[in-house]
């Protein structure tokens, strides 16, 4: 397949247009991971008798790959990362079409570590794609609609599932094969029928540490922190507790994709109104009373509604992520883009290596111990973004930037 640089794209068919591809790609990965966590809870409670130390080690074991995402680093010296996403694309894809023919811990947890190969090295290139395909000033607003588009797309698999488990009697086997296969058939289709697109900046193939990102860094690692608590244990809450079964799971999800398709666009034209620093202060502190309510329901015994009421809203305030995307885009050298997305990715998944599988143990004994650490790490990343500047750009990082010296790099 021929390259095209990025300058020269907007000549070739709409469809055929690199912000075409990130559309595709948004719509093609919630088809397979989304699916695979709405089946999760109910398959390995059923099928595998779980309890909260073997979802814990099954979570763990999930983020390892997301740990070794600066592996994506390496690759990038032998394929180009536009192929190198889709490849991993369709690694997820084949991986959940086959996770319920392995009903066993060990059979789980292997083919969650291929999906979960898949999902991260995906994850990391799509991120430095969007980036690269994206100009500044319209970045915020256009990464909420393609969350948007990622959503519309869950909403149609989620909203067939709903209507059709208990009617048809549907098997986890037949939903995950289907979903699965169109991540797949997606994925091959881009892989042929788009060109190689080639940035205007070359970038660099080898790690990048460079202290001026310290606050980017260090709020990717809250932030993957306070995200595996929610990602492993609202969920199950929801099933464990209140006894949900997968057609409740999945109309849950189904009120969060809607509420994504409507907020998410307007969360992306909030962050260009009010800035990264406004928005992050605004989402963290939101995550803080959630978190803290979430404990209140263990600690004071408070029902099923505040509990969905909750899981809903956690997701409004996580759109709100794509702020720290773009954060990164105004200060970055434009040749560190992919490196640091990889080496970000890694700093985000340190604490999800260990946290689950600790937090497992935690949860047997005490489940609202966990959601007040949720919130104490909340606490933290709000103190982090009062640091972000009114107006992020390199050598004004952070908002002691114009009072310290530039560190030499």
């Amino acid at each position: 397949m021929h390259t095209i640089p990025l300058r020269e794209a907007h000549r070739l068919p709409r469809w055929r247009q690199p912000i075409t591809l990130l559309f595709l790609m948004a719509v093609a990965m919630p088809l397979a991971f989304a699916t695979w966590s709405a089946l999760l809870n109910n398959f390995v409670i059923e099928v595998a008798d779980f309890d909260g130390r073997d979802i814990g080690l099954l979570h763990t074991v999930r983020e390892i790959p997301g740990f070794l995402a600066i592996g994506v680093i390496a690759l990038l010296i032998f394929i180009r990362e536009q192929v190198l996403g889709l490849i991993s694309l369709v690694l997820l894809g084949v991986a959940t079409a086959i996770t319920a023919q392995f009903p066993s811990l060990g059979g789980i947890l292997t083919i969650t570590m291929l999906s979960s190969l898949g999902f991260h090295y995906y994850e990391t290139v799509n991120q430095s794609l969007q980036l690269q395909f994206l100009k500044i000033e319209r970045a915020p607003q256009m990464l909420g609609w393609l969350l948007a588009a990622g959503s519309a797309a869950t909403l149609v698999a989620y909203g067939l599932i709903v209507l059709t488990w208990e009617t048809f009697d549907l098997s986890y086997s037949f939903v995950y094969w289907i979903s699965g296969g169109l991540c797949t058939a997606i994925a091959l289709f881009c892989l042929v029928a788009y060109p190689r697109f080639e940035g205007e900046h070359r970038q660099n193939t080898r790690m990048v540490l460079r202290r001026r990102y310290w606050l980017y860094y260090t709020l990717q690692f809250f932030a993957g922190a306070r995200r595996q608590i929610f990602v492993v244990f609202a969920g199950f809450m929801m099933v464990e507790r209140f006894g949900f079964e997968v057609h409740e799971v999945t109309a849950l999800f189904l009120l969060n994709l809607v509420a994504n398709m409507i907020f998410a666009p307007l969360m992306g034209r909030l962050v260009g109104t009010w800035g990264e620093r406004n928005a992050l202060i605004f989402e963290y502190t939101g995550l803080v009373i959630v978190f803290t309510l979430y404990g209140g329901i263990y600690w004071f015994g408070w029902g099923v509604v505040l509990a969905a009421t909750l899981y809903v809203i956690d997701h409004l305030f996580f759109a709100l992520a794509l702020a720290l995307k773009t954060y990164f885009q105004k200060i970055a050298d434009p040749a560190d883009i992919a490196p640091t997305a990889a080496v970000a990715f890694t700093i985000n998944h340190i604490a999800a290596v260990f946290l689950p599988a600790l937090l497992g143990y935690l949860w047997v004994v005490s489940p609202g111990a966990v959601f007040a650490l949720a919130s104490a790490i909340a606490c933290g990343s709000l103190v982090l973004a009062t640091m972000i500047p009114r107006h992020p750009a390199p050598g004004s990082e952070t908002r002691f930037s114009a009072v310290l010296p530039a560190p030499a790099e």
